[in-house]
């Protein structure tokens, strides 16, 4: 991935934390920095998926879905019986496989 540079101003006591906290972990400060987004970013996605599990007419159909299957009472359908005639996205069809 391409990189960017980003000047930030730090306390001068938390500058010299991170400096210490990233040798001693033997990181570059620039690698503390990345861990720390990527955790953020991590979270903020779960926190997205979370909104959707908490709709409650999302969370009542997955489970209706789920008893579904844990009986057996599942009837399966084509892409065609769910979809149409719709050609399938490239991804789904098993030609060069």
């Amino acid at each position: 991935m391409q990189k960017t540079r980003v000047n930030i101003s730090l306390d001068k006591d938390l500058a010299e934390f991170a400096k210490a906290f990233a040798a001693e972990n033997r990181l570059t400060v620039a690698d503390l920095f990345t861990q720390y987004l990527l955790g953020l970013k991590r979270r903020s996605a779960e926190n997205e998926s979370n909104g959707i599990l908490a709709d409650p007419a999302f969370r009542q159909a997955l489970e209706e879905v789920r008893a579904k299957l844990r009986a057996g009472n599942i009837e399966w359908s084509s892409y065609g019986e769910v979809f149409g005639k719709r050609k399938k996205p490239e991804h789904e069809t098993s030609e060069g496989a």
